[in-house]
């Protein structure tokens, strides 16, 4: 049964021994249920499975299930193609007689492209081609914005080629049409228009940044001079793009270079998500200023900073983002209070000629001092972001504010828009719907989009386009909401499918190449131009070849083009095209007095926030089922949007969160519903409570809330439409929002409860202060040197564990990384040199080495494969890591993990073989960073403290497979279908698998997935093509568990094996597998580099360097499983400064 949470009055845990008051309080916690320490809580951590959980549901859910896996095992052949699409690509088909150039069967090739996501902006990518078939994303290392890595939104791009809920047919009224009779209305309506110089033709699209696109469309203005062109995306730019302009007389594009900032003060910017231009490479610069390294090796091979080095980051924000849960410092505010807060600091800062500032809370006016002090300290070294949806006069001021800091130059560059058409984007959406209305449209073009669905509420857009009379077209991947509503609909080529172009966030441009013949005969909006415009070509081709072409002639490039082209294509990028840099001049403030521009004066009482997704965005990737199971960085909800508010909040509004704790099935929250009124629309929704968040706040994600009726069997039915709340004048929140409790509850899924560990500290932390004291921090607390030191030598890796195969001594020098690079050990911890215990052999004598394990090694070819073969290690830097789930989705995309869908989640039934877990501390009476030192409190004390949303610290941890060299799962495994490899890794053997599931109940990491049911499509032949070719597809009954991507470690083999006579050879005779040769899916996607794997063996390998870093510790080593995987744990850097608590 759910237990219902209240704060004010939660159920009080049984008294222990020596206590008056109840349990200690746990250091770190995932939940509040764990927080408050429920019983039900408690049960549900003793019993891993239900009674009969393995039992098949009714055959109706099942159905549900197989209908809802979607596009997860979605057909990869065309299936569903009219024939009357007449694809460019349609030609008899023929056998291989002479193999195709390059194709060998089963070597996979990989393609430079791109992928387009929020604002038009690229995102330079490698996309994996197996025998013509698309099936993996990777970074492309030559482009700026991407530098190797990726974000979620691109490794799910991949999915969205084989949707089967993609649109198939072109349709006439919501029947069944031809392109080439859309074609001809097209045109028919175009030369009517001639006479009127386009004078009735609207064209909308997206905001674009492809340099044939635009060519086209001003190709096509000419020839219709009259004619519109509106773009438009609901969550638009708008706001820095203003400002931008009022500061500088021009529009500019604000470009920050992290990798030269000490300080960064984040004023509700979450420049750490994905969520924004440049995440990527954001993310990737300021987190390599937060690893911290202290071995001279690691700081020599650039793997990270000294902690005297260390960056600091400041955060003002409502919602807790995973920008602000990486910060040293956090402030909780009202949306409304972050102008007032900027203006105070920019008058703290000395800038001139600012209005007068508004009230701030106490402890929003305590920060300005101390925060002004760090940034003026690092001048030119300091940077100020401004969250987008931030009013311009936000942005304005933090234009002022980064001159004021020497930051133009330095931090903070200017270059020309990357939109070769920068506009305000609503403005022109208004005059849009203002024309429609008025009969001044003949002919409504839509490339893309879906206004019908986001635009804002008062506009009423969708009821407009129902009712005109003037022909509408949507080009689009799916009939969507707007493509409903005209009278013809195109269905899109993905843009894998097609060639184009595209600018990243710098400007610089990209080719992108089709990766597989459109599966559904869908056409791109530069096909549909140049069909339209008669060009002579329609082909996609040779529409961007002559773009491109043009760009060759007029830059006077050297040698002959077509090496060009093929050499533009092959990397990725073409050099020469980032947007040239702008000298803005001094920041002009006289806007900050213009009413017009001012932001207007808020309503009091709660305040209402709308925030694009952190999975799904602004609903453009509803049906993308990956992306749907993946859990938010912060509340850990899938497949739901809900109203977020603090617990205090909650109290106030009297609403309650009931966790489902049952053994084994743990992820559903059933929670309250509210009503959220704003200037008379209502809405309900569920609410969600989370620490840390601003008191008096309901931020609401939008995207979700689409209809069952379009069929969709991912997106439809999963949350509420917030969209329905925002209007033209609440785009991005509001004041004064009524809020009431209504009847009912509502069921979410939230992933944090699932896979607990008990009684455990698995994240470890400190400041700088602390770290220079004691570098040992990171070892098991309460532990004698000679004990933790006999713990790290169970952590594979590590210098003590060389020692305990070498016998080496400290001091010798034979581990390659021995040695701190600047702290001394002239200082004695207890029990060391027999103070207290006995040492022998650097080993403490009261630890007895008791296992169920032989201690003889596994033996290859006669050795102990630990020293002599290779040993695969990985190493997860906990400073670096954002919460992004960059990793977690493209551990799914290589390892053909399926979507279970939201019931299955609820009962604990993800399968996602790495998590990230997200935990909450609290400040302590010691130290700013400790949590509450244990101190026995009751339940009433406990519901307090969580009501302080400034005091919360949030921490990040990837947990996957450890890898363990002595590995729990093994020995209770009744047909050995988990086993150990020769070079250490802990093997699964699917076709042994019976089903027991001994090996998770005995899993200290609850690292392991069961297929309760048939998750995947095991049996269709045409479903095979969605996956990678190299990875089993599991069936019903079997356990699964991450591999370390095994399948790419043989791949290394067979190569290292092939290439025999070339290669250098180690110590035994082996050909060397070069260190980065290896990468898996996690750690390749990862934007910060958090993630480092290799050879543990291999004494030049980066995973030993981390290794051998003192903040290294192995999650329960104590318990010696002797894990791979080890942690760096996470320093931070807080001002001392600072006020006390911040």
């Amino acid at each position: 049964m759910p237990s219902e949470l209240k704060l004010d009055a939660a159920p009080a845990a049984p008294p222990r021994a020596g206590t008056a008051a109840g349990r200690p309080e746990p250091e770190f916690w995932q939940s509040i249920d764990q927080w408050m320490d429920t019983p039900q809580f408690r049960d549900m951590m003793k019993d891993e499975f239900p009674e009969d959980a393995a039992e098949w549901l009714d055959p109706v859910s099942r159905r549900q299930f197989l209908s809802l896996m979607g596009a997860s095992v979605a057909l990869a052949g065309a299936v569903g193609c009219n024939p009357s699409l007449k694809p460019a690509s349609r030609k008899k088909v023929v056998p291989f007689v002479r193999q195709p150039d390059q194709m060998i069967p089963g070597v996979p090739l990989f393609f430079s492209t791109a992928v387009s996501q929020a604002g038009g902006i690229g995102l330079g990518v490698l996309v994996k081609s197996v025998e013509g078939r698309p099936i993996k994303v990777e970074g492309n290392p030559n482009h700026p914005g991407s530098l190797g890595a990726t974000d979620l939104y691109a490794q799910a791009s991949i999915l969205g080629v084989y949707d089967p809920d993609r649109s198939k047919q072109v349709k006439h009224e919501g029947r069944a049409g031809t392109f080439d009779s859309a074609i001809d209305a097209l045109r028919s309506a175009l030369n009517t228009q001639k006479a009127k110089q386009g004078e009735g033709l609207r064209i909308v699209t997206e905001t674009t940044t492809s340099p044939t696109l635009i060519l086209l469309i001003e190709d096509f203005l000419k020839r219709n001079p009259k004619a519109k062109w509106v773009q438009y995306e609901t969550l638009s730019r708008d706001n820095p793009r203003r400002a931008g302009e009022r500061a500088f007389g021009k529009y500019v594009n604000p470009i920050y270079h992290f990798d030269k900032a000490k300080v960064a003060l984040a004023l509700d910017s979450d420049f750490l998500s994905a969520t924004g231009p440049g995440n990527v490479r954001y993310a990737r610069e300021f987190m390599a200023g937060r690893k911290v390294r202290e071995i001279a090796a690691s700081l020599k091979a650039g793997d990270g900073v000294e902690a005297k080095d260390m960056n600091r980051l400041y955060a003002v924000e409502s919602m807790l983002t995973s920008t602000g849960g990486t910060a040293d410092h956090r402030l909780p505010l009202k949306p409304s209070e972050v102008e007032a807060f900027a203006v105070a600091l920019a008058k703290e800062l000395g800038v001139a000629g600012l209005p007068a500032g508004g009230k701030l809370p106490k402890s929003a006016e305590e920060w300005i001092k101390p925060l002004a002090a760090d940034l003026s300290k690092a001048k030119g070294q300091s940077v100020v972001v401004v969250g987008d949806h931030q009013p311009p006069a936000v942005h304005l001021l933090a234009h002022a504010i980064n001159e004021k800091l020497g930051a133009f130059g330095s931090t903070v560059t200017f270059t020309e828009p990357v939109e070769t058409r920068p506009a305000d984007q609503l403005a022109e959406f208004k005059t849009l719907v203002a024309d429609l209305k008025g009969g001044k449209v003949d002919f409504l073009f839509l490339l893309g989009g879906n206004p019908a669905f986001d635009a804002p509420a008062d506009l009423e857009f969708a009821k407009v386009l129902g009712e005109t009379k003037a022909l509408t077209v949507h080009l689009g991947l799916y009939d969507d909401e707007t493509s409903r509503l005209c009278k013809w609909h195109l269905n899109a080529a993905h843009e894998f499918e097609t060639w184009g172009d595209v600018r990243g966030f710098d400007g610089t441009a990209t080719i992108q190449q089709p990766l597989i013949a459109p599966l559904f005969g869908g056409k791109s909006p530069i096909e549909l131009f140049a069909v339209l415009l008669e060009l002579g070509i329609s082909d996609s081709l040779e529409v961007v070849k002559a773009t491109w072409k043009k760009h060759f002639e007029d830059t006077k490039a050297s040698g002959d083009f077509e090496t060009w082209w093929q050499k533009a294509v092959r990397d990725g990028v073409i050099p020469g095209t980032a947007r040239p840099a702008v000298n803005v001049g001094a920041v002009k403030l006289d806007a900050l007095n213009d009413k017009a521009f001012a932001t207007p004066a808020v309503k009091a009482g709660t305040e209402i926030q709308f925030r694009p997704d952190p999975t799904i965005y602004d609903g453009r990737y509803a049906n993308n089922g990956w992306l749907q199971e993946i859990p938010k960085p912060v509340s850990k909800l899938a497949w739901d949007n809900a109203a977020i508010v603090s617990p205090a909040t909650a109290e106030k509004l009297q609403c309650t969160t009931a966790f489902g704790w049952t053994g084994g099935e743990n992820g559903r929250t059933e929670t309250d519903l509210v009503e959220i009124t704003v200037d008379g629309r209502k809405l309900t929704v569920a609410l969600f409570i989370l620490p840390g968040h601003a008191d008096d706040v309901i931020t609401l994600y939008v995207g979700y809330g689409r209809s069952d009726d379009l069929g969709w069997k991912v997106a439809g039915g999963h949350g509420s439409n917030t969209y329905l709340l925002r209007t033209t004048t609440a785009l991005w929140g509001a004041g004064g929002v009524e809020v009431k409790k209504t009847s009912g509850r509502y069921l979410l899924a939230a992933l944090q409860g699932q896979h607990a560990m008990e009684s455990r500290r698995p994240v470890r932390h400190a400041t700088v202060a602390q770290f220079a004291a004691d570098h040992d921090f990171a070892q098991v607390p309460g532990a004698s040197a000679g004990e933790y030191k006999e713990i790290r030598a169970l952590t594979p890796g590590t210098p003590e564990d060389f020692a305990r195969l070498y016998g080496w001594k400290e001091g010798e020098g034979k581990h390659p990384h021995p040695h701190y690079h600047t702290h001394d050990h002239g200082h004695a911890h207890e029990g060391e040199k027999g103070e207290g215990h006995e040492e022998h052999g650097g080993h403490d004598t009261r630890l007895i080495p008791l296992s169920l394990y032989p201690q003889n090694p596994l033996k290859v070819d006669g050795q102990d494969s630990s020293k002599t073969y290779r040993r695969w290690g990985m190493s997860i830097d906990l400073g670096a890591c954002t919460g992004c789930s960059a990793c977690v989705v493209a551990c799914v995309s290589e390892n053909n993990i399926p979507v279970v869908g939201k019931e299955q989640v609820t009962k604990g039934r993800s399968m996602h073989w790495i998590r990230i877990d997200r935990y909450f501390s609290m400040p302590g009476e010691k130290n700013q960073e400790d949590s509450l030192g244990g101190k026995d409190v009751g339940p009433k004390a406990r519901a307090e403290k969580i009501k302080d949303s400034a005091a919360i610290r949030t921490h990040f941890q990837p947990v996957q497979c450890q890898q363990c060299e002595k590995a729990p799962c093994e020995v209770v495994c009744p047909p050995g279908a988990t086993v150990h490899s020769a070079d250490g890794l802990n093997d699964m053997v699917y076709n042994r698998c019976v089903g027991t599931r001994y090996c998770s109940n005995n899993c200290p990491y609850k690292v392991r997935r069961f297929n309760f049911l048939q998750f995947s499509d095991y049996s269709t032949e045409s479903l095979k093509l969605v996956n990678n070719p190299d990875v089993t597809v599991r069936t019903r009954g079997v356990m699964e568990k991450c591999t370390y991507c095994v399948q790419r470690i043989r791949a290394a083999d067979v190569e290292a094996e092939r290439e025999f006579q070339t290669r250098p050879k180690d110590a035994n005779g082996r050909p060397k597998i070069r260190d980065h040769e290896i990468v898996t899916a996690c750690q390749a996607a990862c934007p910060t580099g958090a993630i480092v794997f290799g050879d543990i063996n291999d004494r030049d390998s980066a995973v030993l360097r981390a290794k051998a870093e003192p903040t290294t510790y192995g999650l329960l080593a104590e318990i010696n499983t002797m894990p791979r995987t080890s942690f760096l744990a996470a320093v931070r850097n807080p001002n001392p400064a600072m006020p006390k608590g911040a």
